[in-house]
């Protein structure tokens, strides 16, 4: 009984360290695209949580990082270039509640 104790204990111990040793396999990350987008600069949100919106073809909201770059072209129509990032936003019962377009490291090209 003792060396069947043993025995498995080794072989469990054994394919531990072998697992450990193996490590992970990293996957590549894919490049973040970058898209360029046209629409009027607006303010949406409350008070305590404002969000800056370019409106055009999709509602494209702004980075927290990059607001200041934006926030003092409200109402006008801009052109900007950044990496898109897309969120599924759910409600609590499951539920889509639809897509979030977001941009970050914002370039402007022009502004009217």
């Amino acid at each position: 009984m003792n060396k069947r104790y043993l025995f498995f204990v080794l072989l469990s111990l054994s394919v531990t360290v072998f697992l450990f040793a193996r490590g992970t396999i990293e996957k590549e990350s894919e490049p973040v695209p970058v898209v360029q987008v046209s629409g009027v600069v607006r303010m949406v949100g409350s008070s305590l949580f404002p969000e800056i919106v370019i409106s055009g073809e999709y509602e494209w909201y702004v980075a927290a990082e990059e607001r200041d770059k934006l926030s003092n072209l409200q109402h006008m129509t801009v052109t900007v270039e950044g990496e898109e990032t897309i969120r599924e936003l759910t409600f609590a019962n499951g539920q889509s509640a639809g897509i979030r377009r977001e941009l970050h490291n914002i370039r402007i090209i022009t502004e009217d």
